[in-house]
Formats: C-alpha cells, sequence, structure tokens
C-alpha cells in the first residue's frame, strides 16, 4: 500500500510539470472566449471642477493634464460648475496655454444639469478640444479678452455681459461641434462626444457601436471613466476660499474667540476658534475682499465686547449689529460681472447666528458665570458703600475697597458721594438703594397690612 501510494502521488507531479507549458501556451496564445477578444480602449481622466477658479483649481488642471499622459490616458475631461475666477489675468492665460499645448486631448463638459460656466474659466471653450454642455446649464459674462493670442469669437464677443442657455449657446456656436439639441446630460455622453476625434496622429476611440438581440443600434462605452478630485488637503483649503464658507468662519472664530475671554482658562471654544479665524482669513486672501468691510466686522466684535463684559445688551451691542450688517452686505467684490456675495443662506445664518450670541447667548453666560456662589461676594449683600458718581439708573459705586458698577433700586436716583446699601447682585452689576429716602415697595407693604390688623 505505501509503494502504491508513492506510485500515485509520483503519477500526479509529473502530470503538473507536463500541464505547465501548456497552460503557459494557453496564456500567450490566442484568446479562447469571446471575452477576451472584446475592446479594452484606454481610460478618460475626468477631472471634476466645482466654485471658483483658485490657485488651488488651476494647479490640479495643470496635474491632471501630466498625469493623463504619464498613465497613458486617451483625454482629459473637465467637469465644469464654476462663477468666475479668483487669480490673475495673467495666470487665467497660462491655464489656456497648459490646455491648448497638452498632449493629450481637452474637453470641457458643462455639466450637469444647473452648472454655470461665467467669467474668465468660460474663455477656456477657446482652446478645448471638445466641449459640451448639460441641458439645464448655463454660461457667459465672459468679460473682456484675456489675450489676443486667444481671441473670443463672435459668439462668445456676445455674451461678455450675459448669460445663455444650452440652445442659445448652440445657435451662438459657441460649442466647436455640433450637438444634439438634448446638449450632453451625463459623462457618458461627454466620452460618447470625444469618440473620433483627431487631432495629428492621435484618434480618439471612446464608444463603439453594438447591435442588441432585437437589432437596435446602440453605442457602448468602451473607454473607463477615471474620476479624478482634489486630495482632502488641497479640497478643505478650496472650500475655505468660497464666499459664504470664508464669511461663515470669520464670524465664527471671531465669536469663539470672545467668548474664550470671558471663560477661565483656554479650552476648545478658543481652539476652533483660533483655527477658524486662520482658515477664513486664508479664504479672506483668496477671495476679491474689502478690506474696510473685513475691518467693520472686527470693530463690530470689539462692541459687542463691551456689552459682553457690563452682562447686558445696550448700545454698543445696537452698533455692532449695525457694523456687521454692513460689513455682510459690501464683504466682496463682484468679478467679471458676476456677484460672489454670499448666499442668503450664509447671511441669514451668519447675522441671525451672531445676534443670536451677543444678545442672548453671551451676556447670560456672563451672569451666570459671575453670579455663582463660588465668587465669593455674597457678604456685599446688606452692606453700606458710597456713590462715586451719580446712579440714575446706572452708575459707579464703592463698596469696601473697591469699586462697582451699580443701578438704583425702584427707580429711586442716588447723588455722587450719597450713602448707599447694596440689596442684590445681578451677574456683574450691584442693586442699591439710598440709606434715606428710598422708594418703598408697596407690595412688600400690601403683605404687612393684613399682619397689622391680626395683631
Amino acid at each position: 500500500m505505501r509503494r502504491l501510494l508513492i506510485a500515485l502521488l509520483g503519477a500526479m507531479a509529473v502530470s503538473i510539470v507536463l500541464a505547465a507549458p501548456a497552460a503557459a501556451q494557453t496564456d500567450e496564445g490566442e484568446p479562447t472566449s469571446e471575452a477576451d477578444r472584446e475592446i479594452v480602449a484606454a481610460p478618460v481622466d475626468i477631472l471634476q471642477v466645482n466654485g471658483l477658479f483658485d490657485e488651488i483649481v488651476v494647479d490640479e488642471i495643470i496635474r491632471s493634464i501630466d498625469r493623463a499622459v504619464d498613465d497613458g490616458s486617451q483625454a482629459l475631461v473637465l467637469q465644469t460648475d464654476s462663477k468666475g475666477a479668483v487669480v490673475s489675468d495673467e495666470r487665467m492665460v497660462e491655464l489656456m496655454h497648459a490646455i491648448d499645448e497638452a498632449p493629450v486631448p481637452v474637453g470641457i463638459w458643462v455639466g450637469q444639469s444647473g452648472a454655470h460656466l461665467y467669467g474668465a474659466p468660460a474663455q477656456l471653450l477657446l482652446v478645448a478640444d471638445v466641449t459640451g454642455m448639460a441641458p439645464g446649464a448655463s454660461i457667459g459674462n465672459v468679460g473682456p479678452q484675456l489675450t489676443d493670442e486667444f481671441p473670443l469669437g463672435p459668439g462668445l464677443n456676445q455674451l461678455r455681459e450675459r448669460t445663455v442657455g444650452l440652445s442659445d449657446a448652440r445657435d451662438l456656436a459657441i460649442f466647436k461641434q455640433r450637438i444634439s439639441d438634448e446638449g450632453i446630460a451625463t459623462v457618458a455622453n461627454m466620452i460618447d462626444a470625444l469618440d473620433g476625434y483627431v487631432e495629428g496622429d492621435i484618434e480618439l476611440d471612446t464608444t463603439t457601436e453594438v447591435v442588441t438581440e432585437s437589432g437596435v443600434v446602440q453605442r457602448e462605452t468602451i473607454a473607463v471613466a477615471r474620476f479624478i478630485k482634489l486630495d482632502l488637503v488641497d479640497q478643505l483649503f478650496h472650500t475655505v476660499a468660497s464666499p459664504p464658507v470664508a464669511y461663515l468662519l470669520f464670524l465664527i472664530g471671531l465669536a469663539l474667540l470672545i467668548f474664550e475671554f470671558y471663560t477661565a482658562g483656554v479650552g476648545i471654544a478658543g481652539v476652533v476658534g483660533a483655527g477658524s479665524a486662520i482658515l477664513a482669513c486664508y479664504g479672506l486672501a483668496a477671495l476679491p475682499a474689502r478690506g474696510w468691510a473685513v475691518g467693520l466686522i472686527v470693530v463690530a466684535m470689539i462692541a459687542f465686547a463691551v456689552d459682553v463684559q457690563v452682562g447686558i445688551p445696550r448700545f454698543w451691542t445696537g452698533v455692532g449689529i449695525v457694523l456687521t450688517i454692513v460689513g455682510t452686505f459690501w464683504l466682496y467684490e463682484p468679478i467679471t460681472g458676476t456677484s460672489i456675495w454670499p448666499s442668503w443662506l450664509a447671511v441669514i445664518a451668519g447675522l441671525g447666528g451672531t445676534m443670536l450670541a451677543f444678545i442672548v447667548g453671551m451676556p447670560s453666560m456672563v451672569r451666570t458665570r459671575f453670579a455663582t456662589p463660588t465668587i465669593g461676594r455674597e457678604w456685599m449683600v446688606g452692606a453700606d458703600g458710597v456713590a462715586i458718581q451719580a446712579i440714575d439708573p446706572e452708575g459707579t459705586v464703592q463698596v469696601g475697597d473697591a469699586q462697582w458698577r451699580a443701578r438704583t433700586n425702584r427707580a429711586t436716583p442716588i447723588e455722587a458721594g450719597e450713602a448707599l446699601k447694596v440689596v442684590a447682585i445681578d451677574g456683574v452689576t450691584l442693586e442699591v438703594e439710598p440709606l434715606e429716602g428710598a422708594a418703598k415697595d408697596y407690595r412688600e407693604m400690601r403683605k404687612k397690612e393684613p399682619q397689622d390688623a391680626e395683631s
């Protein structure tokens, strides 16, 4: 039995060795199945470009062109949804040259439905190889011509200060190839539009025609769409440089820093506030923010802080609200005929949150903090003092060795130098009344009258 088992194992080993060359020959030879004979085309890179064209976006487009060449992609498509550029005209011209001289064809698709292509980025259509637009998208407000090397032409010339939809853009011959009445609705349709494009010795092969079992001829995509996005760090700074985010971060950062100033020690609010303020400063620097409007918001926060110290919203709170509103509505300058003013949602959230914080939240926090028993000022209730200045209804008093802000109790004015008594403490403010001649509380008198009657 042992010899028989050894013989069987040896026969199996010999058969495996002899079968290996045959298998290798099959792999190196002709495909053995229909699936192996399917045509697989080189991929098409799709770079999604959302928001304003800033330095991060421009750098990423140039890198994506180089990456497409290195990775053997057939073409690069920029899927755009932008309302303008915040980089210089010279930088946009540099980007136009990079697209025009790219070793691989570069397409621009304004999509999906509802997308925009406004301002200087719209002039990239002049140098793109294949262009398209989704139904429901819009294009225009291209502004002045960036360079004489790439003239606008009659189509874009009519869109210097206005925007149009798909049908008007097609009639103006904005696109370099004739597109259907339905436009280019999806990424797959854009890849199909690339098929057959020829430039020099390059011919794009992205789709093929197939016949279904029912005899219908359909176009089938054979090029894999490879989607590209900004990495996390670049996406963070690109998002921060959007008008609503920079505006909200600026308000949140300053408000949290003021909040931290009135709390004990350095906590989460201070760290988050400092981080928000730093990111907001980066965003405002990248955007066309008006310096005087930014200054107004800073002064507004200082005004808010004055009344937070007192613990009661008063005159300076009103000043802060007015300055914040003015700074909000004039924070950004328009670009190429397009307003980049923060959205209504951001404005409502920013102004509403600021008012709520400085009218209700922070004054209550300060009163609560300084009214806690741990402050150790209960001994002052009933203590005598003297008015440093007239109190009518508020002023300054001296109790013991310290001066305090005070207001009269029961609306009885107190002259400067007059003796007084502390009757209550409200946050950081003392409630006082004169030692003699104070107005009487008739509610207390009514309580005493029944007692006198019973006695």
